[in-house]
Formats: structure tokens, C-alpha cells, sequence
């Protein structure tokens, strides 16, 4: 397998290239020169078939470089947490992806990259720099799968103020080799800084890096492994209909990966793409027109994305036209007021509580729902409802427990460094780590 740059300038890259250098030399993002089928039988015996097992047979397309028996090591070992299918209402579901050691979907893919990495920097005497933005939970996603990888740093870049106590314990307090820094600025802010860092020849020369953000395909392979296997969990209830997939969506990494399923054959109806007030997608959907802007900050922090890095995937699978876009892929607002309406209505029918970010997703699966025939929704549920216990509490009136890995997090102690929103400043902290 052959990557090329979403820019079209630089081509010809293998996938160790690709993991190890995130960002494309001309600044484009990885993409695969082709996309594999999935054979007839694959999909006839799916729902009989293990997470592991599914993940083993699409993944291998991708990763010629891997000998099939390391490549089973790695998926055993990334992926050691379940991912059940709930049922929340008559043909609702929720995909609960929230069961690995920080409780957020970013799991599968930091994991997965983190040890695709580790394999391939084994033996050697140079460090590798991962470089991450983070609006919550891939920080913490990035400093879990990652600490004490031999031959790697890790810096993560967060928002200060802007990502919930509990996720800014998670990501600042593992030490290591992982480093946090506290930016004063926005997710938007964290993300340009990033691609920055990735760019500077200068920099990269002297401490090469990479990105474990969604810009990394090595992030989005693992997580178009889930599509598959909530098509799985589906067809064991013996719902067949291709179904509707929601995915709440801030760098629409998520949903690309989505997309990426279906490209290999999965047979899903229609991807809805829900974000908060956030809306730079749904609005090209509706216009054609793309207009990034500064983020605005809401209840659902992680997806809190003025200009989403992914869109130039999505852009890329369909050759720059929205209509066609449009025929795959709703898009919905939600605001803060309707996702804690939807918190509160779902406990009170179902006491099943929703984090903020499954609750935007729910949201627009209802809005979706009223609008098409019974088929299957399944949406995207991301984090765990303790990662935001300060506002779903108040939601729901009732307490939630911290899970284990929680509580361990917050009786660590915080260790960042505060940086202003300032390149110059963020290369001296890098270089002072050489």
C-alpha cells in the first residue's frame, strides 16, 4: 500500500513513512492511493466474527509492512477493552466506545498508533517527537497509549481553560516521557501551533516529530475498525438493513473514518455528521461553501472545532463535490440547550445517561430518525458520562461514580507547561528537550 498527499505534491510513501512523519511534506494530509474491497465472504460470516478477528482482516490490506503474527500482537494488545452496542430506543442505538484505560474512543486509535510505532522504531538509537493538539480527550488517549513507548516524546498541547478538570488530569500527569503544555488559546490555536511544529525543517532536523491527532492516517485506520463491528453486533440481532450511522463531530477524523469503512464495501444507508454550535460542515453541506472561523466553547469541548483538518479527507473521496457529499452525509447543529434536553429525556426513559458529546449525537439521530423509514440508527457514543459528571449531574440529579481509571487520575498531581499562543515560545520549549 501507497499513500499520497491530499495537496498532491508529494507521493509514493509507505506506511511506516506515513505513521512517522503524520504530516505530508507539502503540508496535505496521507491518503491511500487505493481502497481494498472487503470480499463477499467477509461480510456473509461478520456477525460471527470477534473485534480481533474483524480487525486483523482489514487492517492487514494496510499494513503489508507488519508480519501477520506481530500485527495480531498489536491488535491484541491495543485492543483489549469491549465496545458493546446498547439499545436505547425502538431501532436507536448507541455504539459505546468508551471501555478502554481513558474512557473515550480515542483509545483504539492512540493505541493502535503508539504500537504500529513502537514496532517500527525498534533497534533504533534516534527519538521520534509526537506532537498532539487536544480539546479533552485525545490528549489523555495520547499520554495513556504512548508513556514509556521506548524511543518516543510526547508533547501535548491543550487549551488552557478550555477542556474539563478530569481530562486535564488525565493528560498532565503522567510525566515520563510525556510533556504537557498548557497553551493560552483555543483548540484551533493548539492545532496551528501543531502544524507548525510538523513543517519547520529547521526544527525537525535537529528533533524529528510526528502527530498522534487524526491529521495521522495511523489514527483513523483502527477507527474505522468499530463501523464493521457495530454492522456485526447489528446483524447478531438480526438487523440486516443497512443502517444509518451518527457520529458527533468536531475534526471529523470519526467520520472519516466512517467513510472509510463503507469505501471498503461496509453497506452502511447514510453517515450523519452532528456537531455543536460548531457548525462549519453542516453549513457546506447546505451551501457548497467552506468558511472556517474561531471556535466557540460549549458543554461538548472536544468537538469545539472552527476548522476541521480532516474536511480535506473528506473533500478528497468526493472529488470536491458537496451534492455528492450531501447524498452520503446529513449534517445537524445542536446546541448546548438541546443536548442537555436530550441527557435529561433519555435518563428519564430510559436511565441511560449520555455524556454531552453522545447527547449531540443523539440529538440529531432523533431529528434524523423522524425523517426516514425504520432502519437502524447506531450512534457514535464517545466518552464516558463521569468525564463530564459536573454538568451531566445537574442534568440528570443524580450522582455518578468515578470508574476506577477515573479515580486514579484525579488523585495524580497536575504537571504542565504554561506557553503563550507564541511558536517562537513553543520551538524553545521543544528545543530545550533535545
Amino acid at each position: 500500500m501507497k499513500f499520497h498527499s491530499t495537496n498532491k505534491k508529494s507521493k509514493n510513501f509507505s506506511l511506516p513513512e506515513i505513521l512517522c512523519k503524520g504530516l505530508a511534506p507539502d503540508g496535505g494530509l496521507f491518503m491511500p492511493d487505493r481502497w481494498p474491497k472487503m470480499p463477499k465472504d467477509f461480510f456473509a460470516k461478520l456477525e460471527s466474527l470477534s473485534f480481533r478477528q474483524i480487525a486483523f482482516s482489514v487492517a492487514k490490506n494496510f499494513t503489508n509492512e507488519i508480519p501477520a503474527k506481530k500485527l495480531k500482537a498489536i491488535i491484541s494488545d491495543a485492543f483489549n477493552f469491549p465496545a458493546p452496542l446498547r439499545q436505547i430506543g425502538p431501532n436507536l442505538f448507541v455504539l459505546e466506545l468508551f471501555h478502554g484505560p481513558t474512557m473515550a474512543f480515542k483509545d483504539f486509535g492512540a493505541r493502535f498508533l503508539a504500537r504500529s510505532l513502537g514496532y517500527f522504531l525498534q533497534g533504533q538509537k534516534t527519538t521520534l517527537n509526537i506532537i498532539v493538539a487536544t480539546s479533552g480527550d485525545t490528549g489523555s488517549a495520547v499520554a495513556s497509549g504512548f508513556f514509556n513507548v521506548p524511543n518516543i516524546k510526547v508533547f501535548i498541547l491543550y487549551p488552557s481553560g478550555k477542556v474539563s478538570p478530569l481530562q486535564e488530569k488525565q493528560l498532565t500527569t503522567y510525566g515520563g516521557n510525556i510533556t504537557a503544555l498548557e497553551v493560552k488559546g483555543s483548540f484551533d490555536d493548539c492545532q496551528k501551533l501543531a502544524k507548525q511544529v510538523l513543517s519547520d525543517t529547521e526544527l525537525n532536523k535537529a528533533m524529528p516529530f510526528s502527530s498522534a491527532n487524526s491529521i495521522n492516517f495511523g489514527r483513523l485506520l483502527p477507527q474505522s475498525l468499530y463501523y464493521f463491528w457495530a454492522c456485526a453486533q447489528l446483524k447478531a440481532l438480526g438487523l440486516n438493513q443497512p443502517p444509518v450511522i451518527l457520529v458527533p463531530s468536531g475534526n471529523f477524523g470519526n467520520l472519516f473514518a466512517g467513510l472509510m469503512a463503507k469505501k471498503m464495501g461496509l453497506p452502511v444507508y447514510k453517515f450523519v455528521a452532528a456537531t455543536n454550535i460548531n457548525d462549519i460542515v453542516p453549513k457546506y453541506l447546505q451551501t457548497g461553501k467552506f468558511g472556517a472561523k474561531k471556535s466557540k466553547k460549549t458543554i461538548s469541548n472536544a468537538m469545539d472545532v472552527g476548522n476541521p483538518s480532516n474536511f480535506a479527507r473528506i473533500l478528497e473521496l468526493f472529488n470536491g463535490d458537496y451534492k455528492l457529499m450531501g447524498q452520503n452525509i446529513a449534517g445537524y447543529r445542536v446546541t448546548d440547550r438541546d443536548t442537555k434536553k436530550t441527557i435529561k429525556s433519555i435518563y428519564q426513559k430510559t436511565k441511560y445517561i449520555c455524556d454531552p458529546h453522545t447527547a449531540v449525537g443523539v440529538t440529531a439521530a432523533i431529528r434524523f430518525k423522524g425523517r426516514q423509514d425504520e432502519r437502524p440508527i447506531v450512534v457514535l457514543s464517545t466518552a464516558h458520562p463521569a468525564k463530564f459528571r459536573e454538568i451531566v449531574e445537574r442534568v440528570v440529579n443524580k450522582r455518578i461514580l468515578l470508574p476506577k481509571q477515573l479515580r486514579r487520575a484525579m488523585k495524580k498531581k497536575k504537571r504542565s507547561v504554561c506557553i503563550k499562543n507564541n511558536y517562537q515560545d513553543l520551538k524553545k520549549v521543544l528545543l530545550q528537550n533535545v
